[in-house]
């Protein structure tokens, strides 16, 4: 399939209900959440499911979390020098960057999607790609209530005097309810540096469809994540006719009338505005 001739624009619509969707490691883990009170769900961490579920479809992926090393390398480093067709072009002062770069996009799909920065200690040059698939930082669509559980252990980490004590007590955070959009974005121009195509667009998609499977953790049960509706848009050619802020204020979310603390999906009103030629895929029924 050839590298992607139309570019595409995207929101999903997602729900945490008693979860944490990200926490924030300087700020004890809890949820995320700006001064406005809005929830909060990092690119990086949005980007970090998308890998999961990719690799879950068997794509050869580059940053892959410890937890789901499918190929035994155990560093970003030792996983690029793995590389055969790499390793042959990576010769000190006389790299040649481009087609490293193409070696690159050709081996890992989240290369070639988001891109990377190929930068390791001892190396005379750094290689840079830049991405296709951008993405924001998710935002809540009303304030979400964090709610905060002190918690203790019921068994000593370690035995004798410094080991902490089985009744040592800890927090765990949470979300009552927060409905997220995420918007993003497949741009054209970089899909043809890093050879970007259709099929790889129609991977992301299942991947954001799909996006809570198999991430299931202790800050996340089961059931906690969802994901309520998606619109695909696609343009008609590669230099869009509307902007991506434009497309995607086109979806308009709010509370229902009389609603004041939202506490499910039901609760909002999403409204989607059409623009003159250009087509949205909606997947609606997804709850």
């Amino acid at each position: 399939m050839g590298v992607l001739q139309n570019k595409i624009d995207f929101s999903l619509l997602v729900t945490a209900k008693n979860a944490n969707p990200n926490g924030d490691p300087l700020n004890g883990n809890r949820p995320r959440e700006n001064y406005d009170g809005l929830g909060e769900i990092s690119d990086v961490c949005i980007k970090r499911k998308i890998r999961n579920r990719l690799q879950d479809m068997h794509e050869k992926i580059f940053v892959q979390s410890d937890d789901r090393c499918d190929d035994g390398f155990d560093s970003l480093r030792a996983r690029a020098d793995g590389n055969e067709a790499i390793k042959a072009i990576s010769k000190g002062k006389n790299t040649d960057r481009d087609e490293y770069a193409k070696t690159a996009c050709a081996e890992w799909i989240d290369v070639r999607s988001f891109g990377q920065v190929f930068a390791f200690k001892g190396d005379a040059v750094s290689v840079g790609v830049r991405g296709p698939v951008s993405i924001q930082q998710a935002v809540s669509v009303s304030p979400v209530d964090i709610v905060s559980m002190q918690i203790t252990k019921s068994v000593n980490s370690e035995g004798g005097k410094e080991g902490k004590a089985s009744d040592t007590m800890g927090m765990k955070h949470r979300v009552e309810f927060g409905l997220y959009v995420i918007n993003g974005s497949i741009n054209c121009q970089l899909a043809e540096k890093t050879g970007f195509t259709d099929e790889d667009a129609e991977k992301i998609k299942q991947a954001l469809l799909t996006l809570f499977e198999n991430d299931t953790s202790s800050a996340r049960p089961d059931g906690s994540m969802e994901v309520c509706r998606l619109y695909w848009w696609k343009h008609e050619g590669k230099t869009p006719k509307y902007s991506s802020a434009k497309v995607h204020r086109q979806l308009v979310v709010k509370l229902k009338d009389g609603v004041s603390r939202p506490t499910s999906f039901d609760d909002y009103d999403v409204e989607l505005n059409e623009l003159d030629g250009l087509a949205c895929e909606k997947y609606e029924d997804l709850i």
